[in-house]
């Protein structure tokens, strides 16, 4: 009698992982139709536009933010590189055009000659200037728009998220302090987008 019913309890959680598995499937299944159709109607397009305009903003926000008036120990130096990754097409094209090499040159040459009146906040933007025209197309055209650029994207915001934590004392606090949480959201915004695109490329 014992041995009929641990078989049949064997069978019936058999059968239960069998019925998960085959979910499982079927919700993949599912997921990737629905990335199919939406690419199709072109909203994977929009999503990944809007979200890399959002992480941007974002991320210059956050610079200025730590540069005027939270000051962090955060190494908000970070930034520049994801600023570099993200920023929109259109914008990128245009600093490193003829508009962006004057304004280097204007920069170098107040830095060079008039160090005093070269402010300090200038330095991070110049530095994005900078890399923006000096960077190879090997990196500008390659890994701006691939995987490896959205990784590296990640890997600079989940550093600063835990910086922030850290900074803030506690997850709790850093939503709950004056300044923090408009850090905490900014910071949040920079992950959004490059989990977005890894997960597009996966797929």
């Amino acid at each position: 009698m014992g041995r009929v019913e641990y078989l049949a309890m064997k069978t019936s959680e058999e059968t239960t992982a069998n019925l998960i598995s085959s979910d499982l499937n079927e919700f993949i299944a599912v997921t990737k139709k629905l990335v199919k159709d939406a690419a199709m109607l072109g909203g994977l397009g929009f999503g990944t536009s809007f979200l890399q305009w959002a992480a941007s903003i974002s991320a210059i926000y956050l610079l200025i933010l730590d540069r005027t008036n939270w000051r962090t120990k955060m190494l908000t130096t970070l930034l520049v590189p994801y600023i570099f990754f993200t920023l929109p097409y259109v914008i990128f094209q245009f600093l490193r055009g003829d508009f962006g090499k004057w304004i280097a040159l204007i920069a170098i040459t107040v830095k060079l000659f008039c160090p005093k009146q070269f402010p300090d906040w200038l330095e991070i933007p110049v530095a994005l200037i900078l890399l923006l025209l000096v960077a190879p197309s090997l990196i500008t055209g390659t890994l701006r728009d691939s995987w490896v650029g959205a990784v590296i994207c990640l890997v600079i915001a989940c550093y600063l998220f835990h910086e922030h934590i850290k900074a803030s004392g506690g997850f709790k606090n850093s939503f709950t302090q004056k300044h923090g949480i408009s850090n905490t959201i900014g910071i949040v915004a920079l992950l959004v987008y490059p989990i977005w695109t890894i997960f597009f490329h996966i797929f």
